[in-house]
């Protein structure tokens, strides 16, 4: 029987064991799940591992990178697209980074609509009134989203179902990206026009050195007074401050968040019973045009279902074959080509 490979599995949920554990091979995987997320004082819990399996919060850094590449660990693998967490300089020449590039758009996509809609109708305040059986409507009216503007900033799987969800009310579509899709048909229009000219504006693009915090003072002062922003990407994409100073100031009429920008230590897990120490988080949840989900978007049976596999057929295919079409890392990523046309180990 060939040797099984080894698996340490950060950050696990009860989901995520579930998703899992239906599909993994125990002939071929051998999984260890850890509550705790991957960081420089729990690295020596992969020690033996082949591969980790890590997510959006953890902590994939300079340090954590070359304690496992001390022990011998070969595979980085990410059950996300995303990969703002990894050092994927520092991995380069070391470790192999792989990632899930697009486990079920259309999860983020009516996630986003959901919060969209949930925002603009006050749904979430009109079932908090019917439970206590307060049938007013005072203060609900909200606004028809036919006719209205988006402006969507990114534009590849889940932002054109996005584009397609914002078409069936009847919407007006602009979009930005810094790399258009050629002959897509979308109009594209700078990223100021997007600011300029968007009653809503929602963010399907990955986090980078470069967008970090394209949500700031001086981006918010272009937008129309009253302006919906919605964010199921990354949180680093927004300014907490300035955005809680532009809600302050009247001038954004709602934000819907799946994503904030320091929700490491605080998204998945509980503090119903507990003070939260951020700040920040508190004051925009006190808001009562914020609505705040936590990272959930992503969270549907199907995308579980299809994470699980990606996630185990790169472990399987690098480890086995050597090779992974998901394969990111630094020099890709820098040139923009993370699709393995080269057709080899990125080193």
């Amino acid at each position: 029987m060939a040797e099984k490979i080894k698996i340490a599995f950060f950050d696990t949920k009860d989901y995520d064991r579930e998703a899992f554990d239906a599909l993994y091979d125990r002939d071929a995987f051998e999984i260890s799940y850890y509550d705790t997320r991957l960081m420089a004082d729990t690295c020596a819990l992969a020690n033996g591992s082949d591969a980790v399996c890590v997510f959006v919060n953890d902590s994939v850094d300079e340090t954590v990178i070359k304690c496992l590449a001390g022990m011998g660990v070969k595979l980085i693998a990410l059950r996300c697209a995303g990969y703002n967490n990894v050092d994927i300089e520092k991995a380069y020449g070391r470790i192999h980074v792989v990632r899930v590039p697009a486990y079920s758009p259309y999860a983020v996509a009516e996630h986003a609509m959901a919060l969209l809609l949930t925002s603009v109708r006050r749904i979430h305040k009109a079932y908090i009134r019917t439970r206590d059986f307060n049938f007013s409507l005072n203060g609900l009216t909200g606004f028809d989203l036919h006719g209205k503007t988006v402006g969507i900033v990114g534009t590849g799987k889940i932002g054109r179902v996005f584009m397609d969800i914002c078409r069936g009310f009847g919407m007006n579509i602009i979009a930005y990206d810094k790399f258009p899709a050629k002959d897509s048909g979308i109009n594209y229009v700078t990223l100021d026009e997007v600011w300029e000219n968007s009653d809503i504006i929602s963010f399907h693009c990955p986090l980078t050195d470069e967008n970090t915090h394209m949500v700031n003072a001086e981006s918010i002062a272009k937008m129309k007074k009253g302006v919906v922003l919605i964010n199921t990407s990354r949180g680093g994409l927004i300014d907490s401050e300035a955005l809680l100073e532009g809600i302050k100031s009247r001038k954004i009429g709602a934000a819907c968040l799946d994503v904030y920008e320091e929700e490491g230590n605080v998204f998945f897990h509980d503090f119903s019973g507990h003070i939260v120490d951020d700040d920040t988080l508190a004051r925009l949840i006190s808001m009562p045009n914020v609505i705040v989900s936590s990272h959930q978007a992503f969270l549907t049976r199907e995308a579980l279902s299809n994470i699980a596999a990606t996630t185990l057929e790169n472990v399987r295919g690098f480890l086995k074959d050597g090779l992974s079409p998901n394969e990111v890392c630094y020099k890709c990523a820098r040139l923009n080509t993370c699709d393995q046309k080269h057709g080899q180990k990125c080193f």
